[in-house]
């Protein structure tokens, strides 16, 4: 019996040192793998105030701020892509440093629930609590939390009307910031409280120079027009750029991207195509101009994007002002008609008509 005891806990034994060997080595190829990939997008994100590009007014303002560790309610407002998220995250992470960041900032964005009932509950427990002034690493820290409320414009009246007394009765220990796309759709009450701040489409030139950066970080073969040409697809949202930029890394698997891998990637109409439109238009022929949209429809091009580029075409042709306000009136009925749901190839037939009838004027 001992025997049988005593093989059972021999066997045991040679187990566990064979399992803690297995843990050993799993954790030690665990250690010699490589870092999760992150996409560039937040993996380029400012990481400090003075990295964040082209909103030099509120760079400066924000500086100020961290030198007096002091901080307004703040309101952010402008186009996607602009920075609005990565400048506040970026004066919250110099402000409270790394330990004390996720215990300082509660963030709150559209896909979370954000009706009367967590303004109520959650953003007014948050803010109600009282939090010291040091940090671990000796640095001087603000006695506040900062409650970052991102596309605050998707959020009902009510929500913000609760809002605005808790802003006011908190001032204490929380600051708020506020970042909209549309400063219009936030209740009056809540923008007195806050100082505004604009956000620019970024320019060119600084888009230009952080996707050049980006690709020579990442050795990405890209010619300077392959990165005009991403400039102008993504229309001054520089997440859009990138994003793009990225996917068209992966397209290609190393060789040089050129303009029509990103004609492809943005899901842009070529120019040939478009020129096709206008042709079928200029014939006078409606089977003609039938036959190209369906080819247009059936090839996967979004009709939106075609009222889009249309609009810029016309707008640089050489029409009189009539034919252009008539074009242009047509081409805001069907985007209007399109974000309903209408049926995108019903739409496309009406506004290719409308302009056959104006070329047809001016033949």
């Amino acid at each position: 019996m001992q025997a049988f005891l005593k093989g059972t806990s021999i066997s045991t034994k040679s187990l566990l040192t064979k399992d803690r060997g297995v843990a050993a080595t799993a954790g030690s190829s665990g250690e010699n793998k490589k870092t999760k990939p992150v996409p560039w997008v937040e993996k380029y994100r400012p990481k400090c105030v003075d990295e964040v590009a082209f909103q030099e007014e509120v760079v400066a303002v924000l500086k100020k701020s961290l030198e007096g560790a002091d901080l307004p309610n703040l309101l952010f407002y402008g186009p996607p892509g602009t920075g609005k998220t990565s400048t506040i995250l970026a004066a919250a992470r110099e402000l409270f440093g790394p330990e004390l960041f996720r215990l300082r900032v509660l963030e709150l964005n559209a896909s979370d629930e954000r009706g009367i009932q967590v303004v109520r509950e959650k953003v007014k427990n948050f803010a109600q609590l009282t939090v010291s002034g040091s940090r671990s690493d000796g640095k001087p820290c603000p006695p506040f939390k900062i409650v970052i409320l991102d596309e605050a414009d998707s959020m009902t009246s009510a929500a913000q009307a609760a809002l605005r007394r808790t802003m006011e009765k908190e001032s204490k220990t929380t600051r708020f910031c506020l970042i909209c796309n549309y400063v219009s759709r936030i209740i009056e009450p809540l923008t007195s409280r806050c100082s505004k701040f604009r956000f620019k489409p970024l320019s060119d030139k600084i888009q230009q120079q952080r996707l050049l950066d980006i690709a020579e970080k990442e050795n990405v073969k890209i010619s300077d027009e392959g990165i005009a040409y991403l400039v102008k697809v993504s229309e001054g949202d520089l997440r859009k750029a990138i994003t793009f930029l990225q996917s068209a890394t992966r397209l290609t698997g190393g060789k040089e991207i050129t303009e029509r891998v990103i004609t492809d990637i943005a899901g842009v109409i070529p120019a040939e195509k478009i020129d096709g439109v206008f042709a079928a238009c200029q014939s006078g022929s409606f089977d003609k101009l039938e036959a190209v949209v369906k080819d247009l429809i059936d090839e996967g091009h979004a009709a939106t994007q075609l009222v889009s580029q249309l609009h810029d075409v016309v707008v640089e042709n050489n029409l009189s002002d009539k034919q252009k306000s008539i074009i242009t009136e047509k081409l805001a009925e069907v985007d209007k008609c399109l974000a309903d749901g209408a049926d995108e190839h019903l739409q496309l037939i009406s506004l290719c008509a409308t302009v056959m009838q104006q070329l047809s004027q001016n033949c």
